[in-house]
């Protein structure tokens, strides 16, 4: 690697200019100084040879004052002005009348009045030919006052020594400008280089802490980046190695392959509130339904590769029904392919866990939505017990002890504990998918450290975004005594270790189209004669549940503002949003549905037309198959989240595009922003600029919507749900690894200890 050189002349006046304006400025304020201090000093130099010079002539001028030789006194002056600096002489007798005077005597001065009470006085005196100094001198012979001499000096030779004052304070001064400005560039260009000499060491792994024995030590200045850097080149690293050995996409059979090489085959446990498939007595029987979740989205499709067990709540009306003996069911229906056990709750325990605890009270701690958390004791002691349950339910179903154990989301904060004080080799890996807040918010909840504390208990803590991960890194430091090692990402806390990552989360790339799948042409067809549009509607989705985090006021709001600012678009846009119902017992979502379906009517009623009302809002649960035709018919997506973990629904609707075409608007509060760049990033909160990105996203070009579109469709495709769960699982096999390499070590040491006595 060759040296780099230091910097442009252009970079190396960063360092100049700064000490040449410092210098400029100094100078600026010193040479009027230097002036007046030259000036104080040569008119005290001036009143002291003043005084001399009357001194001198005081016996002279007394005897020629007595005598009245007005003559002599005129010859004494002439001799005493052949000095070049004394300017005039006069003398005047005590009735204040000049007698005697030189030619060069000014007569604006008369006699010179003093009024100073020592009988002197010196002075600077402005005439027509420039400043003069003045003095006066007292004669006096015993107490008889016989006149007084007065003294003029010209100060041109000041003027002149002043300027060369000046000029040698202004070179000093640049001089030294110029000295420091070099020895400042020689100083950066000795340590530039030696940062460019650390850093390439750093990158062939040449150098250590200086705390090593290692000769290649890092230079004082780059030991506080060492760390930093070598976190930044681990993850490249890492990136890297991913994008040369995994070139080829995630797959089920990809992941199916991690698993068994891996993990060698090792159980996979799911723990999660909610479950995949919910049984529903209807009137024409049981019918299966997949619940309006993200999480069941992601997980869904890793345990279908991995063939394990799904342990979740059983909150279906049917699901009794449809359970064995042990509280099993194979699914998916019609093509089983792992386990899901239920869990059954019963109605205190599911209102003080799932809707007390966990959302009343961690929901709002965890999202900026401005709703007050509610914490009660009742509720976090049902929280406990429940959090007991499923721990009970994964060890009876663990087959070894130490299975791989993946828990879901904030409703099981406490789990990951219990199992590892029952399972202590188990590789507990707990994915939070919600935000978590910073330190302070944190320290809200009664429960913070025990908590904390739970989630401690997981080999793997996984996050969406390094900035969740890092509020919680921030948490465990401000309210726990443990050891974190930021390089590293790990916690350490009662002696075991946590690896604390970030793992964005994805969906599973779908299949090509079968023949059974609709094409866009024929789901636009489909859906927009279902809502009774016209064939040439421009169509906007929007998919959340109905909660107060998804931002579905503020998408009403956006649609309003945009259909004032363009009444062209009213009668040729409509919004269906579909709000799968959720948490309706809970008093804050029966509010926030009201304001939804009042603000819905309000904007319908302003807008419609006959045959036509802009939104559509369909709040009840739809398939995944519906919510296709959906994404495939709409012309824009709009995910306007207030606060969001991920937000999968954006990656839908990408996968679903197989057209190329179609907008994606998405909140600059959800994960999912920090990945899809090309679609139009907005802040929910600002109406206007949401409104202004729904005018755009329906009149944006298609070569625009296509260039946009395949670069999130490419993105989302590499990296999808399958690379996400092979990623924790792959840091999981290495944990595992090492943990089996180091119980082998200690129990050889032990061994030998044992045959050593």
């Amino acid at each position: 690697m060759n040296m780099p050189p230091f910097p442009s002349f252009r970079l190396s006046l960063r360092f100049i200019l700064p000490l040449v304006l410092v210098f400029g400025l100094g100078a600026f304020v010193v040479v009027p100084l230097v002036d007046t201090l030259t000036l104080r000093w040569f008119v005290k130099d001036l009143d002291t040879r003043s005084q001399l010079l009357a001194t001198a002539m005081q016996d002279q001028m007394v005897y020629y004052a007595e005598e009245k030789s007005n003559a002599r006194i005129t010859q004494l002056f002439n001799r005493a002005i052949e000095d070049e600096r004394l300017y005039a002489l006069a003398f005047c007798n005590p009735e204040g009348k000049i007698v005697v005077k030189t030619a060069t005597y000014p007569d604006m001065l008369g006699c010179w009045n003093t009024t100073a009470t020592d009988g002197k006085r010196a002075s600077l005196v402005q005439t027509p030919q420039g400043p003069i100094h003045v003095a006066d001198s007292q004669l006096v012979r015993g107490d008889e006052n016989l006149g007084k001499l007065i003294l003029v000096h010209g100060t041109n030779f000041i003027e002149r020594r002043s300027a060369d004052s000046r000029k040698y304070v202004i070179l000093i001064l640049g001089i030294l400008a110029l000295v420091i400005s070099l020895i400042n560039v020689l100083v950066a260009h000795l340590s530039w280089r030696g940062w460019m000499r650390s850093v390439r060491g750093l990158l062939r792994g040449e150098l250590l802490p200086q705390s090593s024995t290692n000769d290649q030590a890092a230079s004082p200045e780059m030991q506080p980046l060492v760390g930093d850097l070598r976190a930044l080149l681990r993850e490249y690293h890492v990136e890297r190695q991913d994008s040369q050995t995994n070139s080829e996409l995630w797959t089920p059979d990809k992941l199916k392959e991690l698993l068994h090489g891996e993990l060698a085959g090792d159980q996979v446990l799911v723990v999660s509130n909610r479950e995949p498939y919910i049984h529903v007595d209807t009137p024409d029987g049981i019918e299966v339904r997949r619940p309006a979740s993200g999480l069941v989205t992601a997980v869904e499709a890793v345990m279908r590769a991995c063939s394990g067990t799904w342990i979740a709540h059983g909150s279906g009306s049917a699901d009794r029904k449809t359970v064995d003996d042990h509280d099993r069911v194979q699914v998916p229906p019609g093509d089983p392919s792992y386990t899901l056990r239920r869990i059954w709750l019963s109605k205190e325990e599911e209102l003080g866990y799932y809707y007390g605890f966990a959302n009343e009270g961690l929901w709002p701690l965890c999202h900026i939505a401005h709703v007050r958390p509610v914490f009660r004791t009742s509720d976090w002691e049902r929280y406990v017990e429940v959090n007991q349950r499923f721990a009970d339910a994964v060890i009876s179903e663990a087959r070894s002890d130490d299975p791989v154990v993946l828990v879901q989301d904030y409703h099981f904060a406490l789990l990951p504990r219990m199992v590892r004080e029952a399972l202590p080799k188990a590789t507990i890996i707990t994915f939070w998918h919600i935000p978590w807040p910073n330190s302070e918010s944190f320290g809200i909840c009664p429960w913070r450290e025990e908590i904390l504390d739970g989630l401690l208990g997981s080999t793997i803590l996984g996050f969406h975004t390094p900035f969740h991960r890092k509020n919680f890194l921030d948490s465990v430091d401000r309210y726990l005594e443990t050891r974190i090692e930021t390089e590293a990402s790990t916690v350490t806390y009662g002696g075991e270790l946590t690896q604390v990552e970030n793992y964005p989360i994805s969906i599973a790339w779908p299949q090509p189209d079968g023949p059974d799948t609709l094409s866009v042409a024929d789901a636009r067809t489909l859906v927009r004669t279902s809502l009774a549009l016209a064939p040439g509607c421009l169509l906007g989705i929007g998919v959340d549940r109905l909660d107060y985090t998804k931002g579905i006021i503020e998408r009403f709001q956006a649609v309003e503002r945009m259909l004032e600012l363009s009444p062209a678009m009213v009668g040729k846009f409509t919004l269906v949003q579909i709000a799968a119902p959720s948490r309706s017992s809970l008093e804050e979502y029966q509010a926030f549905e009201a304001r939804v379906r009042a603000l819905a009517h309000k904007i319908n009623l302003r807008f419609s037309q006959e045959g036509y009302v802009p939104i559509v809002l369909k709040a009840e649960h739809h398939s995944q198959e519906q919510l296709q035709q959906f994404y495939r018919a709409a012309d824009v997506c709009m995910v306007t989240s207030l606060h969001d973990g991920m937000n999968l629904v954006a990656k839908e609707y990408i996968a679903a595009r197989t057209d190329e075409r179609g907008v994606l608007i998405l909140s600059q509060f959800t994960g999912a922003s920090r990945e899809l760049h090309e679609a139009l990033i907005i802040n929910p909160y600002h109406i206007e600029e949401g409104a202004n990105a729904l005018l755009r996203a329906l009149t944006m070009p298609e070569n625009e919507q296509r260039e946009r579109m395949r670069s999130m469709r490419s993105l989302v495709r590499n990296f999808n749900v399958y690379r996400w769960a092979g990623h924790m699982l792959r840091d999981a096999a290495r944990l595992r690894q090492r943990e089996r390499v180091m119980s082998k070590i200690r129990s050889q040491s032990r061994a030998s200890l044992r045959r050593a006595v």
